[in-house]
């Protein structure tokens, strides 16, 4: 485990200590970019944006402190990268079914992987019906693993709002995912 906790190394990073910053993207690279993909749907964009976000913690690592939690203050980076790239590209892309599904599907028997990589379609074709803000929050809560607290940290909102949209998102997705299996 290493020593160091998040704030402790950003900490480091803003008092001038840059080389704490290769440490941090060792960490949070990865779920980075997956939440990245996640909500833009496009791999070698998403990998650019991971680095957008790594120079912008640099450049306003002044902004930094320690009340917050590293991980929210990334994600609020993060959502502003998206946002300046969807601007830039005046529209939002969405994940290209076939990669998502290669990436999870292994060795396994041909029925079955059939078989998931129908469920992960439908699923994943639902997830892009849901509004943006309702695939945000789940892919914050359920993909990326952050606690409701720091999803209000993120979103500038409450605790109980983040709590209602997910419950609200949930329902939504299940209501498309059966309607468009059903048909």
């Amino acid at each position: 485990m290493n020593a160091l906790s998040d704030n402790s190394l950003m900490l480091k990073v803003k008092s001038g200590d840059l080389n704490k910053m290769g440490l941090l993207f060792e960490r949070y690279n990865r779920p980075l970019y997956g939440f990245l993909l996640k909500m833009y749907g496009e791999a070698d964009s998403s990998e650019d944006m991971v680095q957008t976000v790594f120079y912008r913690m640099l450049k306003y690592r002044h902004t930094f402190t320690s009340e917050g939690e590293f991980k929210t203050w990334m994600y609020h980076l993060a959502r502003n990268v998206l946002n300046d790239e969807a601007k830039k590209n005046k529209k939002h892309r969405q994940q290209d079914v076939r990669e998502f599904e290669e990436s999870i599907t292994g060795g396994k028997q041909a029925d079955e992987e059939l078989h998931k990589t129908q469920e992960v379609e439908a699923l994943q074709n639902a997830m892009n019906l849901l509004n943006e803000e309702y695939r945000e929050v789940l892919i914050l809560s359920r993909y990326q693993e952050l606690k409701y607290s720091e999803i209000a940290q993120v979103l500038n909102t409450t605790e109980g709002n983040v709590k209602v949209k997910i419950h609200r998102a949930l329902k939504q997705l299940q209501d498309i995912y059966f309607k468009v299996n059903s048909e």
